[in-house]
């Protein structure tokens, strides 16, 4: 009688699980490289609470166009959108992401800026640049700016500035100045009021600003920043023989004392 030896069960295969991996290693990158553009909308939208906006996206995350809308929130009746559209690209690196930002409405050359994650934080470093945006953009925010529905340029140059969150604390450093150039008001029958400057200067402790370059409106005041909140003084007063035709606006930008406005913020 001859006994033959128990067969031995087949071993399973392995391969089959690689392959899976293999697929949906596959499908994950597709979806980081190829995911669409109105991802990149929702999320900037989300986080601006509405107030930010990329209208019709086109493209994906990292290559792709949109409209720019400044609105006044989630549920908000004001906006506003820049003219032409907006062409940005994204490239990862070590430990950061890079970003190209081409508005030619608002920028003659594209603006460079750098998003690094930081433990419970993020630091967005500006790359220093020059642009120049329509004041009639602030009446999307809402009030007090479609109240006031300001008219001029306003230039905003850049020098070493970067933005760091710690949680909900913010550091700033560097530099950037916005110059309003023949700014008007809808409150106001002088055209233009006035030129003004809005320096912003980064440190242990930013400070912030503003003076009258030139015009009957005479703007002047300081701030400064602890890194959750903002504090503002500053006053507000007409040119000799321009009372009455700024009188309306001095009313609205702050609390009148005799001749002056008082601006507090914050």
């Amino acid at each position: 009688m001859v006994t033959r030896a128990p067969l031995s069960e087949p071993r399973p295969r392995r391969g089959w699980r690689w392959a899976l991996l293999g697929v949906l290693a596959g499908a994950l990158l597709a979806v980081v490289l190829f995911a669409p553009a109105r991802w990149l909308s929702a999320a900037l939208s989300s986080w601006s609470q509405g107030r930010l906006v990329l209208a019709n996206p086109r493209g994906t995350v990292w290559n792709g166009t949109a409209a720019v809308v400044f609105a006044s929130g989630a549920g908000g009746t004001q906006a506003v959108s820049l003219p032409g559209v907006l062409h940005w690209r994204m490239r990862p690196g070590w430990g950061s992401i890079f970003a190209s930002l081409d508005l030619p409405c608002c920028a003659a050359q594209p603006l460079e800026l750098k998003a690094s994650p930081r433990a419970g934080g993020l630091l967005l470093t500006w790359q220093d640049s020059r642009s120049r945006w329509p004041a009639t953009m602030l009446t999307g925010l809402g009030a007090p700016w479609n109240t006031l529905k300001l008219d001029g340029a306003l230039d905003l140059s850049t020098k070493a500035f970067a933005m760091q969150w710690d949680g909900p604390s913010l550091r700033i450093a560097g530099q950037a100045t916005l110059d309003a150039t023949d700014v008007s008001s809808s409150l106001s029958t002088l055209r233009p009021m006035g030129s003004y400057r809005l320096t912003l200067e980064g440190g242990t402790r930013p400070t912030l600003l503003l003076s009258t370059r030139e015009g009957s409106l005479e703007l002047n005041g300081s701030g400064s920043w602890n890194g959750t909140s903002f504090r503002f003084n500053g006053e507000a007063s007409a040119a000799p023989g321009r009372e009455d035709a700024l009188s309306n606006l001095l009313n609205i930008i702050g609390r009148r004392d005799n001749a002056r406005s008082i601006i507090t913020l914050g």
